[in-house]
């Protein structure tokens, strides 16, 4: 394990997120929320900044030993290893990968609760003119027992939220805001306010929160914000050095209040 930044709330691991679950205690965290690789970089192309460019995020993107069943399976083996007994699950996909994934939360015996919609009102455009544009993302919701358990979640915060009424699982909202990429990006990289959401829907002050693809640290910055301990996970250093500098950067933000 290689620990690459630690304080009082967040703790970021360098290294293969697999393995590296796998040295965390049983039943040691409360929700896991996580965007993991899609395996979508194959040479295709897609469209960024108005310009055609080719779909390769970068050598985590791509899968060189087994295929992407074998790599979710074993993710959410470890999920559950390491989840308590009412802990729950959010997980991050597309059309490309989020089927494969509710297929093996229900064949590994998780209670599927929610699959949240987002729906991004300024997609990038469709090239080949052959289908629908591609505007949304799927988060799953699910629970590590299937069959019994009780999972958290703050109903009437969401509905206070949602102007008194039930909050529904469609939410939609534009991409990324300049101001959160100050310090870097990353080519998945998702909303703030989503985060926070996911967060306070589903765990309390204090809950320890796990993300084994942590990215450029999105969940880490909300879960400071929000009185929540975070361990997060990435195999790259670039990414691991944003997550790091938004840190540090929320923290200082905090302390002036």
């Amino acid at each position: 394990m290689s620990k690459f930044f630690e304080d009082k709330r967040v703790r970021l691991l360098k290294g293969n997120s697999l393995k590296l679950m796998a040295t965390l205690p049983d039943e040691s965290v409360d929700v896991i929320m996580t965007d993991p690789p899609f395996f979508l970089s194959n040479g295709g192309i897609s469209v960024h900044a108005g310009k055609q460019v080719k779909v390769d995020k970068g050598e985590w993107d791509k899968i060189n030993d087994g295929t992407p069943e074998e790599f979710y399976t074993t993710f959410i083996k470890h999920a559950r290893r390491i989840l308590k007994p009412n802990g729950t699950i959010w997980i991050f996909g597309t059309m490309h990968n989020i089927f494969l994934v509710g297929y093996l939360l229900q064949k590994n015996d998780w209670k599927i609760l929610n699959n949240v919609t987002w729906q991004k009102s300024n997609p990038a455009p469709n090239l080949s003119g052959r289908m629908f544009t591609h505007s949304t993302e799927n988060i799953i919701w699910a629970r590590k027992n299937a069959k019994k358990g009780k999972h958290f979640y703050n109903y009437e915060l969401m509905k206070e939220y949602n102007n008194g009424k039930q909050m529904k699982d469609v939410w939609t909202s534009s991409t990324v805001k300049k101001s959160e990429k100050k310090f870097g990006k990353h080519p998945t990289q998702k909303p703030l306010w989503i985060m926070e959401r996911l967060i306070e829907a589903s765990t309390q002050v204090g809950d320890v929160i796990l993300d084994p693809f942590v990215g450029s640290g999105t969940t880490a910055v909300a879960g400071i914000k929000l009185d929540r301990f975070v361990i997060g996970m990435d195999l790259s250093d670039e990414y691991l050095e944003i997550a790091r500098a938004r840190i540090l950067d929320v923290e200082s933000d905090i302390k002036l209040f």
